[in-house]
């Protein structure tokens, strides 16, 4: 089996810590590994397959003889250094907003257009966590019965705005506990004058907002859905809401599809589908929930019942692990599909 020398730019970010997780748990045949980062992080140890690599700063040398590059470290950052490691001869799975939306650059959910991935001009995108989550939910049964009309709500974890806002809970709550205040700092966008206290709240704010009311992260799911599935028309509505939970993702959503269909046969589409777990069973109390999702590879699907209010529409309730299915695993999965097919 041919092995790969694989970087991962932004490795001591959360997102790049699970990547080596997964790089490992996967068994992803790696020959070398390159961890890079920016500066002030460089010299920092990490370990892999019982070894500890030293991260190094990036530079324009970093990704000669790499054949796939990791990118996790910001929109900016891939800007300026994706086409440099496509120039050196990688292919780069990009983690960023940065090339997403752009023509020629596919964006890529494996269980849903994972033909998609053989269009690369050297850079995949990988979709917002959000988005990842609901199209896994939805595709499946945008195909049998044809979604017109989305309206998601997200109730998004901390792990989403990086580990200053992990690390900005935990003290939130340990503070509260002590019958201190601990100071707001990072949410709900660090580089904004006004910060919120996120534990024991809800903010209903991710990302700025536009001119018309609504958040870059919510006209993310929007345009990014659109493309991943080739509905460039296809209604979307989308609240996002950062929740007071350290890991996973939940999202609660309305479809209106062209063929009608029940909740059984809803069960039953989704039982079939790649990456999705039914948990259903109200009567038992059994349904997701972000605790319980988190750690976890797949995308998890409850609560789906009819919505009276409208002649074939559908309730359901999806959560998912937004740092593993919303982020590394689902660049993992596809750098395996490149490998799996030649692609590089």
């Amino acid at each position: 089996m041919r092995k790969y020398n694989v970087a991962i730019l932004g490795a001591t970010g959360a997102v790049g810590a699970e990547f080596i997780r997964l790089l490992e748990e996967r068994e992803f045949p790696v020959n070398t590994l390159r961890l890079l980062a920016s500066p002030r992080s460089a010299g920092r140890r990490i370990a892999f397959r019982g070894e500890e690599l030293v991260v190094e700063a990036v530079n324009e040398n970093s990704f000669r003889g790499i054949d796939i590059a990791l990118f996790c470290a910001g929109a900016g950052t891939s800007r300026e250094w994706a086409p440099k490691a496509v120039e050196s001869g990688a292919v780069v799975i990009d983690n960023s907003s940065a090339f997403r939306l752009d023509e020629g650059v596919p964006l890529v959910v494996p269980e849903v257009n994972r033909e998609a991935i053989g269009e690369h001009r050297g850079i995949i995108a990988n979709p917002n966590c959000s988005t990842i989550i609901m199209v896994v939910a939805l595709a499946p049964l945008h195909r049998a019965a044809g979604i017109r009309r989305i309206v998601v709500s997200t109730y998004q974890a901390v792990s989403g705005a990086g580990a200053a806002a992990i690390a900005e809970l935990d003290e939130q709550v340990r503070a509260y506990a002590r019958g201190e205040e601990a100071p707001a700092q990072v949410l709900p966008v660090a580089s904004l004058d006004t910060h919120y206290p996120i534990a024991f709240n809800l903010i209903p704010q991710i990302d700025r907002f536009d001119e018309l009311g609504y958040t870059k992260e919510e006209w993310k799911m929007v345009y990014e859905t659109r493309k991943i599935l080739g509905e460039p028309e296809l209604r979307i509505s989308a609240t996002t809401v950062r929740v007071p939970v350290f890991r996973s993702h939940s999202e609660s959503i309305n479809i209106e599809t062209e063929k009608s269909l029940s909740p059984e046969e809803a069960r039953e589409i989704l039982r079939a589908a790649e990456g999705v777990v039914v948990v259903d069973d109200p009567e038992a109390m059994q349904y997701p929930m972000p605790l319980y999702a988190a750690g976890k590879d797949p995308v998890y699907v409850g609560r789906i019942r009819k919505d009276p209010s409208v002649p074939s529409g559908l309730n359901l309730w999806v959560v998912g692990d937004q740092i593993r299915k919303g982020a590394a695993l689902n660049a993992v999965q596809i750098a395996e599909e490149v490998c799996a097919r030649g692609l590089l």
